[in-house]
């Protein structure tokens, strides 16, 4: 919504005829530099005529006869109008409103990587610097009136000491061309008018923005800087450039709380992290790729200032993976390895880095890359004066564990010839063995492992050994390697032979026609290749180690393109001697300040000359002089070096000399006595001795030491591969490649630099100018010489002009239409971007001399931007008020329709729920019901067969008591005879002795008898009586169980009876809410077909399921479709079985306790069942067929309502 009424498109955006004019004088141009093809690419003359109306003193060009002017206003109102409107099609464009990329009327020169950046447009740099030298400058003029003002008035003024300090006075008097000045020590002295300068009201004191002073001038800034140093504010600005004075000490002006402060804007004041914020927001802004450039000389706080602007974009995008804090500790290594003390830096930074520090598309930091330039190598082998090696060694020494230093055979730092040269060991406040604790952390934290950190520390351990090994003559005037420890354990670290490393180091072999002969070597060339093997271990570890922290941190599938880049490279350096380490940090720092000034001076001039904008030129050192001098193809001090170096018999001596036969006649170069020469720098004067230059440039290694370091150590064979590799790859682009053409030094060097270049060419940059305040490294000291030196080279005081009087605010005339052509709330005639930019202006009444309109863009003066960004901010807030409104509304209806939707289909899902709970429910009950049947029915069984077992039982057991009764009476009988069978017996006196003892044999055996059938009869009765009394108490236990059970069973068929009513009735109470037509009982109670078998288990006390007599009531209205009769008669038919088959069972089942059961009972009994089931097979079939139709029924009902009140809502 917003951008449909707050912007056009591109596309839509008409071409003036204005444009179209640009474009034939660009046509134009174009043959003009066609038939000129030998002159070398010049800037256009400037047009007469500009885009926006010109004054008076300017006459129109015929091309603007359509345009119609009126001015009625105060400065002025345009209102152009008759252009014709012309489309550009699918004409996309990415601009950034501060982009210089834009140029009028000349040639893009095409760059390659080889060749400088520069080298191009160097003739038109000099015809843009002569013209510049030419004019004199309206400031100037200012300046020089403001003075006869401050005479006049006796105000206050600067006044120029002897010494060439500046001392603040007052003037008291005038005359002619000198003026009496009463110092602020009270002394008064006369001074020509040509050395003093204007001073600025005492409310201007202490600005934070140079450029807000009045009076521009050198002592005007020193003053400034310095009050706001004694306050500890030691940022300040001076336009686009962030100017930093190194306190020495720690200021409480960072951490998490002033991160958070400039993260949310509550501070604005300037600051480190305002220049990080700002080009974090640049990027995220305009999609552009940034880059924060940090310079100044050694020991002016670089280094901690890259720091802090890496913990600031750390916190600001930082994420869930830690990567941010990956990023804080790989530097952290670096610093270790890379960072030594110097004479005048304790922590100076001895190589090159480029941090590029890659976002995702939601702002988080996703990856991280290192890049480094020119280590000092010669620092491992050799120290100055006050100056440290690297601080990895110190910390080594004085860190590592007991074991640790064990197995690398390591003592103090004073015993190892590497660190004790300069007797300079320890630094003051700084605790070695603490940081090596944190470089411990900082290489876990960055996934290096402990096998690899313990190589890194072999490998340090071997070069500090190497440094050890001593060299003596023999008597044959030959260099003998000292066979100490010193060998033995620079050898096991390196895990090579002590006999090869000895032989490596005194007599190296070499290749000759007559195949490998050994070569003697001198004292001083043996300490060169002891020397040369530990400085290409250090050199190749920094590179490994660089390496293996980009894998660490690499971006892999969240690569987006958007990167801050930051830059911190050594700072220019001038010591007592200058060798060539000293040369190329200078020449780096040369081509920087040329980076520097072509953004800041030269193509903004550019800007404006191309644009055909009128403003004053500002005059500013160049240094693209020097930068010939080192650079020139043929007679530069770089092709000079590298073609002595290719000379075997060339030495430092035969160098210097070509150097001043040469090179003598340019201004920069001035050679010295000796093998001495001096470059004038954009800083001074620097005196460099070319002692070591061709050796060092050179930069070789014997094939010998390549072959020692191949040996059983997987680092150093890891080392001597892509040394290999690399000297491959350079002879690769020569036909032949001897030793003596191999890539030096420098080379590989300006090769690095030209990338790097182009490599910032290609992002918006942000400069961090660093001061140092003194020399002593003391906090609270201002050294004003030494500030005022390093302002004049850094060009802080032409920065601030050129942003005072130009125009920092730049804008295309589409990108100006398109981000505030909605504040317009009338629309104009004309659609063009530049009419629509015009109207824009005037509307908000911008002062016309605070803007100008050139060819393709808007310039503006600082501060005025301000205006409109403040009333697009406020019109932008009105429009997301009023969407805020409008979708509140819109959300709030669709949250009602929502709702409504919502509890419809909530009460319809609900409903369908219920009635599914209802029905499992119901056919949970029936399942229940019909197993409490089927265990009453056994349990019936059960008692039926029981019973009749009792009863057999009890029968058995009578007939044997009759007949133990029977046997009774006739043994009574027996013994009534007794008497008769006495008199049959013979008397015994009648019977022989043999006759009567065999009688009473008999007798005795008979009375036997007896007697044993009488004890046996007796012991039968008593069983017998036992066996009764048993089964009687049986008997009792079996009624007594048979009546609770008959009793529970009672008790869940009347329970089951209740439930199932209880759910009839609510159902039919819901389904009457719902249908009030409907009947109570739903058809559904009748879907367990079981239900009809609630009686025919049950005995005469079970209760039978009683329906409601309301159904012939409520039915009476319903009785033309015969569904509900069909049901009645169900009912009444199941009512009249059940009574039925109750009764017949009743009678089958008494069946007293003394009586057994008849076989025609039993009979009966399964008759009666077999009539039961075959009942129940048709009732069902008859369920079945009424429940179909009483469902169908229910359902066209159901849905003919759903339908009425779903169309009634609609």
């Amino acid at each position: 919504m917003l951008s449909a009424s707050a912007s056009a498109s591109p596309s839509s955006l008409a071409r003036s005829r204005l444009e179209e004019m640009l474009d034939s004088l660009r046509q134009k141009d174009e043959e003009d530099e066609e038939k000129a093809k030998d002159l070398p690419p010049a800037l256009p003359p400037r047009p007469a005529s500009k885009a926006r109306l010109p004054p008076g003193r300017r006459s129109l060009p015929n091309n603007f006869s359509d345009f119609k002017v009126s001015v009625d206003r105060g400065l002025g109102e345009c209102l152009i109008n008759g252009f014709d409107a012309k489309e550009e099609g699918n004409r996309k464009e990415k601009e950034v409103g501060h982009r210089r990329s834009s140029s009028f009327g000349r040639k893009r020169v095409k760059m390659d990587v080889e060749s400088s950046p520069y080298e191009a447009i160097a003739e038109e740099n000099m015809r843009l610097l002569a013209s510049t030298a030419a004019s004199l400058g309206k400031i100037g003029e200012l300046e020089v009136d403001s003075i006869s003002y401050f005479i006049k008035k006796k105000l206050r003024v600067w006044c120029k000491q002897p010494r060439g300090l500046w001392e603040l006075g007052r003037i008291r008097s005038a005359s002619g061309e000198e003026a009496s000045v009463s110092l602020s020590k009270g002394n008064v002295m006369k001074v020509a008018r040509s050395e003093l300068l204007p001073a600025n009201p005492d409310i201007l004191e202490g600005v934070d923005d140079l450029i807000k002073l009045s009076y521009l001038n050198e002592p005007s800034i020193l003053h400034n800087l310095k009050l706001r140093y004694s306050k500890e504010m030691i940022y300040s600005k001076a336009g686009p450039i962030l100017v930093a004075l190194n306190p020495f000490k720690n200021l409480q002006i960072y951490g998490s709380d002033y991160v958070s402060a400039y993260r949310q804007k509550f501070i604005d004041s300037p600051h480190v992290y305002a220049m990080a914020d700002a080009a974090y927001n640049d990027m995220i802004r305009d999609e552009v790729n940034q880059s924060i450039i940090i310079s100044g000389e050694s020991g002016s706080g670089k280094t901690e200032m890259a720091k802090f602007a890496i913990q600031y974009l750390a916190a600001l995008g930082g994420g869930s993976c830690g990567i941010e804090n990956e990023i804080l500790q790989a530097n952290c290594v670096l610093e270790a390895f890379g960072n030594a003390k110097t004479s005048r830096n304790d922590n100076s930074s001895r190589f090159g880095k480029l941090i590029e520090i890659h976002f995702s598309s939601m702002g988080k930091i996703c990856g991280a890359k290192f890049q480094t330039f020119l280590l000092e190598k010669s620092r491992v082998v050799q120290l100055a004066s006050s100056d440290r090696s690297y601080h990895i060694f110190y910390q080594l020494c004085a860190g590592s564990s007991s074991g640790l230093k064990e197995r690398l055979k390591l003592r103090a730092v004073s015993d190892y010839k590497y660190l004790n040269q300069s007797d300079c060991i320890t630094i003051g406040g700084v605790d070695d063995a603490k940081k090596f604790q944190e470089l411990m952390k900082a290489l876990d934290t960055v996934r290096i492992s402990k096998e690899d950190q313990e190589l890194i520390f072999k490998m340090l351990a071997a070069i500090l050994w190497l440094g050890n090994i001593s060299f003596q003559v023999n008597s044959e005037n030959y260099i003998e390697v000292v066979d100490d420890e010193a060998v033995s354990n620079a050898a096991l670290l390196m895990g090579c032979s002590s006999k090869g490393l000895m032989a490596a180091l005194s007599t190296p072999k070499a290749q000759s026609d007559n195949g490998t002969i050994a070569k003697k070597l001198t004292l001083q060339q043996a300490i060169d290749a002891r020397d040369a093997i530990a400085k290409f271990i250090y050199a190749s570890l920094f590179e490994w180690l660089v390496e293996q922290l980009n894998k660490s941190l690499q971006v892999g599938k969240n690569f987006t393109g958007k990167s801050i880049s930051i830059l911190d490279i050594y700072g220019f350096e001038s010591l007592q001697k200058n060798s060539f380490e000293q040369f190329c940090i200078n020449y780096a720092n040369e081509r920087l300040q040329q980076h520097f000034i072509r953004h800041l001076f030269k193509l903004e001039q550019e800007d404006y000359e191309s644009d055909g904008i009128d403003w004053t030129k500002v005059d500013f050192e160049d240094n693209q002089e020097c930068l010939d001098l080192f650079e020139k193809k043929s007679l530069g001090l770089l092709s000079l070096l590298d073609e002595e170096s290719n000379f075997p018999k060339a030495s430092d001596l035969t160098f210097a000399n070509k150097l001043k036969k040469h090179l003598n006649a340019n201004p920069c170069f001035k050679g010295e006595k000796g093998r001495a020469f001096s470059v004038r720098h954009y800083t001074g004067e620097v005196l460099y001795d070319t002692n070591g230059f061709l050796e060092k440039n050179r930069d070789t290694l014997p094939s010998d030491s390549i072959k020692l370091l191949s040996c059983n150590c997987e680092l150093l064979q890891h080392f001597s591969k892509m040394f290999s590799q690399t000297q491959n790859q350079s002879n690769s682009f020569h036909t032949v490649a001897p030793d003596s053409q191999k890539q030096s030094v420098v080379t590989k060097f300006k090769g690095q630099l030209f990338k790097l270049m182009h490599q910032l060419d290609r992002t918006k940059p942000h400069f961090i100018r660093c001061i140092r305040p003194n020399l002593k490294q003391l906090p609270g000291i201002y050294d004003e010489d030494l500030v005022l030196k390093q302002l004049k080279y850094c060009g802080v005081l032409e920065v601030a002009k050129i942003s005072r009087v130009g125009y920092p605010t730049r804008m295309t005339h589409q990108e100006f239409s398109r981000r505030y052509g909605f504040l317009l709330s009338e629309a104009i005639i004309s659609q063009d971007p530049l009419s629509i930019s015009v109207a824009v202006l005037h509307k908000f009444n911008i002062p016309f001399e605070m803007y100008q309109v050139g060819y393709t863009k808007l310039y503006l003066r600082a501060g005025q931007i301000g205006a409109l960004e403040d009333k697009r901010k406020q019109v932008l807030q009105g429009i997301l008020g009023v969407q805020k409104c409008f979708r509140g509304y819109q959300a709030r209806s669709y949250f009602c329709e929502l709702t409504n939707g919502v509890t419809t289909l909530q009460s319809f899902i609900r409903g369908e729920i219920t009635r599914r709970k209802y029905g499992v429910r119901v056919k949970s009950s029936m399942t229940i019901y019909s197993k409490n049947l089927e265990e009453v029915h056994a349990i019936i069984l059960l008692q039926s067969v029981i019973r009749g077992w009792l009863v057999r039982r009890g029968a058995s057991g009578l007939n044997k008591l009759k007949k133990y009764h029977e046997n009774a009476k006739r043994r009574q009988k027996s013994c009534v005879k007794m008497p008769e069978v006495k008199a049959k017996m013979p008397e015994v006196k009648d019977m022989s002795k043999e006759q009567v003892q065999s009688a009473l044999a008999e007798l005795q055996r008979l009375v036997d008898n007896a007697e044993a059938v009488a004890e046996q009869n007796e012991e039968e009765n008593i069983e017998l009586k036992e066996q009764l009394k048993q089964s009687e108490e049986k008997w009792a236990e079996y009624e007594a169980k048979m009546k609770s059970v008959e009793e529970a069973w009672q008790k869940q068929m009347a329970s089951l009876q209740m439930s199932l009513v209880a759910a009839r009735k609510s159902l039919a109470s819901e389904n009457g809410t719902a249908h009030p037509a409907r009947h109570d009982v739903s058809p559904r109670y009748y879907d367990s077909e079981d239900t009809i078998s609630v009686g025919s288990r049950t005995t005469g006390a079970s209760t039978p399921m009683k329906f409601s007599s309301s159904h012939s009531v409520s039915d009476g209205g319903r009785q033309a479709n015969g569904t509900l009769t069909t049901v009645s008669n169900l009912m009444k038919e199941f009512e009249q079985r059940r009574q039925n088959f109750d009764d017949e069972v009743k009678v089958l089942n008494e069946v007293k306790p003394g009586q057994s059961a008849s076989a025609n009972n039993v009979q009966e009994l399964r008759k009666l069942k077999h009539r039961f089931e075959g009942w129940k097979k048709q009732y069902k079939a008859k369920l079945r067929e009424t429940k179909a139709r009483l469902q169908k029924s229910e359902l066209d009902k159901s849905r003919r309502t759903w339908w009425g009140k779903l169309s009634s809502k609609a």
